[in-house]
């Protein structure tokens, strides 16, 4: 057992609250149930039901993600009264679908400088009956009205896990729906939050007697479980693997351009090391954060698209004003029977057309539903289907030409504007790349936040916009992968097949978990989750086994990518697992804490000791070992969990459940605080004062019983953070040496509990703690005394006991499970990160306890 010295230590600011008065209706309420803000001039006695919170009070721990796009679905999603709100609210959509321009259509607008190049490159050539060029020009129409506008903008959008797109979005929202329990330290009172039965979700088997079936199909059996969650994995894992191929496909597509201007000897050591250069600093620059250069991502794509359909409208009027005939399905059949197998092999260029499709879906959260329609369908698509179809026309007169990038897109560039497009091509790559390397951040964020990733550092580069974040191991890693790739490859064809390997596998996962959403969360017939699947999974599975048969030639790098992490994640999460099973069927009976009374068998001394563990119910194991090693322990005890829960966001006013453990004479409380996939967990000295609030307001709103075996989560009450309890109570903390108070709430509406001052030993450090609760309804002596006591606790200062559990494989177990216990995971343990929580504690007051778990 390896034990630190306690020290109790806290010194904070001043905090003014402001004047406010409101009256309670009932006993023992859930400040879930109240209204978010109140105004501070409002009359004694009234509730306010449309109130804009003051945004001083909220602090960065409960920033929720995109307020301006939350307010912007709002808006847009009911009916404006006045012709002045709809205008405002139009303007709203308008400005996200510009700003999503350069946030989402990146590399989907990048698809052209490879397309034609990577078809052509060995499988099919370029004849004078055009035929080739035709029939590819049909594909790639009909595969962009059909994958992007049709299935994603038109179907998936829809399926958003309350405003949030992604393969773990939909996997969550399965989740949900089923009770797929994910998350070992799921609750039935996560149930009850706000964004978890969100956009009308039923929880009760009230669709189709298929859905209800699927359903219990999904809840009795583990291994579909497994198989759900392995299925998600293996596309957040080719998303990851995107994440590498799609900036060094983009940025090399981008300077190849530099091939028409010198000879082929000096294009050969030129195009690698600018290429190299460019990567470098692409990634050396993002630990600036995306705001910092953001303002120039949709300005830069908005002139690439018009520099595109331009030169594409010239080449389709000077060179070929019929090519708009190969639009005609006709010419694919013409195509694939001229060419065979050739032309089936060479699907998996003409699949590069939609890489960056799923960025539409997956950065629905940072937007909303209709900006993102309206970009697409207005600007996007027409602009991609020109440069498309203007490529086709010059390439349709031009055939004999010696080179080996006669149907690359700088060709058909005319001479005089190559310099000024192959600058812009290189900007928009980079615009391009920077979506998809912002993307593998969140979707490895969400991963940790669910158990499926080892925990790493994640700093967040803008404090209004928690969705921009940056992992400096992630991004390291990934310029190290970019680099290979570029050095190994070479050339756009490879790249374009590992590539093309990496985005249709993503599509393949998509159109399996949508299906299930059809028909278990839409509640719609099973007919038409399997004409969904029939119509998009054809499609492509068709591109897929045309990727697959590149095996050799560059498709292996996504696979083995996949692979590796996919161990990783795995282990991880089977490792998290059991130990957690491990705490669970090993935890402290109630009888035992009650056996040892009031005072433990031990000195209670003044002060708050923070119990981390990841248990929601019961007393861990490692509790036993500090009462029986430690003599003396604090007054107040709080057994704190901090977790995730399979909804995006988890609202401030329902981030903590309290409860009591034992008798209220024991003052043993247990809190745990919810936290969403994606929500915003930031170092914050407010995260104590919030605590403390949290239980003086669970303490405050009635008689708690006796939680004897702690499997009635009905006993713990919903309770929000500081800023949103404004009808409860609340917390004044002071230093000491200033006599003058600070301003509170009005002494006609309130009742200030008299302060009790901690030990002069330290004047600097020492401070005032004051709750200041409302006069209605009358608080018990009782529950007065308990305030009391915590608020002299709470003066004395706050302890973290932490235990550091260490997990090994149980004698006589297989050598699989000792590989994957003892090697395995143990090396994904000692080389991650703390939690968040770990992080933020102050040393001096932190008190650390090491045990080893046989599993």
């Amino acid at each position: 057992m390896v034990v630190e010295l306690l020290c109790c230590a806290c010194c904070c600011l001043p905090v003014f609250i402001p004047s406010f008065s409101h009256s309670f209706h009932g006993k023992g309420h859930l400040l879930s149930s109240l209204p978010l803000q109140s105004h501070g001039d409002a009359p004694p006695g009234r509730h306010l039901r449309s109130l804009s919170p003051p945004p001083l009070h909220y602090h960065l721990m409960d920033l929720e993600a995109g307020a301006y796009q939350d307010k912007a679905k709002a808006t847009v999603g009911g009916a404006p009264k006045c012709g002045f709100q709809r205008a405002a609210s139009w303007r709203t959509v308008l400005t996200l679908a510009y700003q999503s321009l350069g946030v989402v259509y990146g590399d989907l607008s990048t698809s052209p400088l490879y397309v034609y190049k990577s078809t052509f490159a060995e499988d099919i050539h370029h004849s004078e009956t055009n035929e080739e060029i035709f029939g590819v020009l049909s594909f790639v129409f009909w595969t962009l009205t059909l994958v992007p506008l049709l299935k994603y903008v038109f179907i998936v959008l829809k399926a958003d896990d309350s405003g949030e797109g992604g393969t773990f979005a939909l996997y969550s929202l399965l989740c949900r729906h089923a009770r797929l329990n994910s998350l070992p330290s799921c609750q039935l009172a996560d149930e009850d939050l706000s964004d978890y039965k969100k956009d009308g979700l039923q929880m009760s088997p009230t669709g189709t007697s298929f859905s209800s079936r699927l359903k219990s199909s999904l809840e009795r059996y583990k291994v579909l479980q497994r198989f759900l969650l392995v299925l998600a994995l293996i596309g957040t894992c080719m998303v990851i693997g995107d994440g590498v191929l799609t900036p060094s496909l983009s940025v090399f597509s981008a300077v190849s351009g530099l091939e028409l201007s010198m000879s082929r000897e000096q294009h050969k050591y030129v195009e690698v090391p600018v290429a190299c250069v460019i990567l470098i600093a692409l990634f050396a620059l993002q630990h600036y954060g995306t705001h910092r250069i953001g303002f120039l991502f949709a300005p830069v794509v908005i002139l690439w698209l018009l520099c595109i359909s331009a030169i594409g409208l010239y080449n389709i009027f000077h060179w070929n004003p019929h090519v708009y005939q190969a639009l005609s399905p006709y010419y694919m059949y013409k195509f694939l029977r001229k060419t065979q197998r050739q032309g089936w092999m060479s699907l998996g260029g003409i699949l590069l057309c939609i890489t960056g499709s799923e960025a539409m879906f997956a950065d629905l959260g940072h937007f909303s539903q209709l900006s993102i329609q309206i970009a697409f369908t207005t600007f996007v698509y027409p602009s991609l289907i020109l440069a498309y179809m203007g490529q086709a026309a010059y390439l349709s007169k031009h055939h004999l030409m010696d080179s080996d990038y006669q149907v690359g897109f700088y060709v058909s560039v005319p001479e005089k504007l190559r310099w000024p497009v192959l600058a812009i091509a290189i900007l928009a790559a980079v615009v391009g790349s920077q979506a998809i390397i912002t993307g593998t951040f969140s979707i490895i964020k969400q991963c940790t936040a669910l158990g499926c990733f080892p925990k790493v550092k994640i700093v967040h580069t803008s404090s209004k916009i928690h969705g921009q974040i940056y992992i400096p191991e992630i991004n390291w890693t990934l310029m190290l992968l970019c680099l290979a790739v570029t050095l190994g490859f070479r050339d756009t064809r490879r790249m374009g097949n590992a590539s093309g390997l990496a985005v249709i596998t993503v599509m393949l996962v998509t159109t399996c978990l949508m299906s299930l959403v059809i028909v278990l969360c839409w509640n719609k017939s099973i007919l038409l989750a399997v004409g969904f699947v029939i119509l998009f999974g054809t499609i492509e599975a068709l591109y897929f086994s045309a990727s697959l048969v590149k095996f050799l030639e560059g498709a292996w790098v996504p696979i083995a990518l996949a692979f590796i992490f996919l161990i990783v994640m795995c282990v991880w999460h089977y490792g998290t697992l059991k130990k957690y099973e491990y705490e669970l069927h090993n935890k402290v009976p109630i009888d035992w804490l009650l056996s040892l009374g009031p005072n433990l068998g031990i000195v209670r001394v003044r002060g708050i000791g923070l119990v981390h563990t990841e248990l929601v119910s019961g007393i861990p194991a490692i509790f036993s070992h500090f009462v029986t090693n430690l003599p003396a322990f604090h007054q107040v005890l709080v057994f704190l969990c901090i977790k995730s829960v399979p909804v995006p966001h988890v609202r401030p006013e329902e981030r903590f459940l309290v409860g009591r453990i034992g008798p209220r004479e024991f003052r043993i409380y247990r809190c745990i605080v919810r936290y969403g996939y994606r929500d915003f967990h930031k170092d914050d000295m407010e995260f104590e004062k919030d605590l403390v609030c949290s239980i003086a307001e669970f303490i405050r709103s009635g008689n708690h019983e006796v939680d004897v075996d702690l499997k009635d989560e009905e006993t713990m009450k919903v309770v929000g953070t500081c800023p949103t309890q404004m009808d409860g109570i609340q917390v004044s903390e002071v230093d000491d040496q200033n006599d003058g108070g600070c301003p509170g709430p009005s002494a006609s509406d309130h009742t200030e509990i008299v302060q009790v001052h901690s030990s002069p030993m330290k004047p600097r450090r020492k401070k005032r703690v004051r709750f200041i609760v409302p006069e209605s309804p009358e608080i018990k002596v009782e529950a007065r005394d308990e305030l009391r006591e915590l608020m002299d606790a709470r003066e004395a200062g706050v302890a973290y006991i932490l235990g550091h559990s260490y997990v090994r494989a149980k004698p006589g177990s297989s050598l699989f499970r000792r590989a994957v216990i003892n090697v395995g995971y143990d090396l994904l343990r000692r080389n991650c990160r703390a939690p968040t929580f770990d992080l933020s504690m102050p040393h001096e007051s932190t008190l650390e306890v090491g045990m080893v778990y046989p599993i």
